[in-house]
């Protein structure tokens, strides 16, 4: 009989070290770079709030489908859930996308962005 050891996790892993400029416009980005995504986007500017079900329905793919793109979005902290039972309701976060709008701005203003390190 073997007997199993915890090994425990680094701090890194309970407190991820903060993500650099750079590192969170490429993540937005990421995030964004899916058409059904740009939907659920788009879908939760136009009416503020939505239940997760709405979107299947919204952007016609499969519930499991839509579920793992909010999920990405989610991850990524362009959209937050808030618990309705027995549904989840979900709404943008307008301050998570800041970078990634100031760096689109200054870039279409025709000026080079200089992000920190």
């Amino acid at each position: 009989m073997s007997v199993k050891t915890a090994v425990a996790k680094p701090a890194e892993a309970f407190f991820p070290a903060p993500l650099s400029p750079h590192e969170k416009i490429a993540r937005l980005a990421k995030a964004l770079a899916h058409p059904a995504r740009v939907r659920i986007v788009e879908t939760l500017a136009r009416r503020r709030t939505c239940i997760g079900c709405d979107f299947a329905d919204e952007i016609g793919l499969a519930a499991s489908t839509t579920s793992e793109h909010l999920r990405i979005l989610k991850d990524a902290g362009i959209i937050v859930g808030r618990l309705e039972r027995p549904r989840m309701c979900y709404s943008l976060d307008l301050s998570a996308i800041q970078p990634l709008r100031d760096f689109l701005r200054t870039i279409k203003a025709g000026q080079s962005p200089v992000l920190p390190e």
